[in-house]
């Protein structure tokens, strides 16, 4: 019996490998973005997130097998408070929301795609943190395009979203549900070339290359979701797994 997965963020880079991989592995795969994907669903505004985890369970019809969130915006985009919109609020809707549909299902496994940056030294006490796990999206927002900087709204993002990934494997954990996060360094996605190409981040991105000298590719990425999401991975949760190119060993050698 092939397994029910829903994607969010289907409609272009990982996002969009990973669908391809796990469809081609016989899995059923309900993407969710913008475009390009089986439902359209703006994961900026709490509408559209509902609109999105609802369709998800209908189309789960009581069984739910997998949960990959891809869905997110780099550091180039403004105002700043939109990429905490879409990558942290936007995933944290649909974690809540599906929970129950997976838990109803047995070995069911949730994927979260998360950042080298999140994991950054000057993320640790940040006090924005604060609001982010008070889930206070309007303070959040205000606090960010207050500060106006693009790499804080994305770094903070995925380091409120891990932490939100731990705290959750606990209680799913529980319930019988891995929850993992995946920390990608400079993968080739449209993405980082947006990234790239900005005139105010584009240098220090390409200048920040990994110990294996070059970007990862999207299929290196889905490969990980995908053993993730299987029973091979049957005795891991509540971790995040970097996929950098040793990004991480080479800024936090005494860290991990």
């Amino acid at each position: 019996m092939s397994r029910k997965i829903v994607i969010t963020g289907a409609g272009s880079g990982m996002g969009a490998e990973i669908a391809q991989m796990l469809k081609a592995n016989g899995d059923q795969v309900f993407g969710i973005d913008l475009k390009n994907s089986d439902f359209s669903a703006d994961l900026s505004t709490p509408e559209g997130r509902q609109k999105g985890v609802d369709a998800s369970i209908a189309w789960a019809n009581g069984q739910l097998d997998g949960l990959v969130l891809c869905a997110g915006l780099g550091s180039s985009v403004n105002p700043p408070s939109l990429i905490a919109k879409v990558n942290y609020f936007g995933a944290t809707a649909f974690i809540d929301g599906l929970f129950d549909v997976l838990s109803k299902t047995k070995n069911s496994s949730a994927v979260v795609i998360s950042s080298v940056a999140a994991a950054q030294p000057d993320m640790i006490n940040l006090p924005i943190l604060e609001e982010y796990a008070k889930h206070d999206e309007a303070k959040v927002c205000q606090l960010l395009d207050a500060q106006n900087i693009g790499h804080l709204a994305y770094a903070s993002s995925k380091n409120a979203l891990t932490r939100y990934v731990r705290s959750k494997s606990i209680p799913w954990g529980r319930a019988g549900v891995r929850i993992n996060a995946v920390a990608p360094g400079a993968i080739q996605t449209p993405l980082l070339q947006a990234g790239m190409d900005d005139p105010k981040y584009g240098e220090a991105i390409r200048n920040f290359v990994p110990p294996l000298g070059r970007v990862g590719e999207v299929d290196e990425v889905a490969k990980l979701v995908k053993f993730l999401l299987s029973s091979d991975a049957g005795y891991i949760s509540g971790t995040m797994l970097f996929i950098d190119g040793g990004m991480d060993a080479m800024i936090r050698p005494n860290s991990f």
